[in-house]
């Protein structure tokens, strides 16, 4: 998932961030099978606000005559994720590069669309953080969530 700014308007950029949408929620169905209890049900919420996410993406891209990007069978992962830490790692990997397209899209959005995006950026700046103190990462936060680093 490349951090790249869209180059064509609002309507790109909501469909970049689809596309990570659709990467999160494939990711968090790798992530959840190797945690237990409290961490479970955290990737469940959190793959269920990308899935409202997407939902949503999806209808205003239709309503607006954009073309809506399909998702894909699969995703390659940055690494093998074997275990707690490394599923830990990738949620808060999925987090920041999810953040990083939301993040891009905003100088592209105006009114309830940069509302939109904000909101997003912020929930996965959240959530990359709750995991940072779930896996017991430091520091827990980043000075600007979805920049990259």
């Amino acid at each position: 998932m490349p951090r790249t700014a869209p180059t064509g308007g609002p309507t790109q950029a909501r469909a970049d961030a689809l596309a990570a949408e659709y990467a999160a929620i494939w990711a968090y169905g790798v992530i959840g099978v190797h945690l237990a209890d409290a961490a479970r049900a955290a990737a469940r919420n959190a793959e269920a606000a990308h899935r409202a996410r997407r939902d949503a993406l999806i209808l205003q891209l239709s309503a607006s005559g954009g073309q809506v990007p399909a998702d894909r069978a699969g995703y390659a992962l940055p690494y093998p994720v074997t275990d707690r830490a490394s599923a830990l790692k990738l949620a808060v990997e999925i987090e920041e590069r999810t953040a990083g397209h939301w993040r891009a899209a905003l100088p592209h959005t105006t009114g309830a669309d940069r509302n939109q995006a904000l909101a997003a950026l912020t929930d996965c700046a959240l959530r990359a953080t709750r995991w940072r103190r779930t896996a017991g990462v430091t520091p827990l936060t980043v000075p600007f969530p979805g920049r990259p680093v």
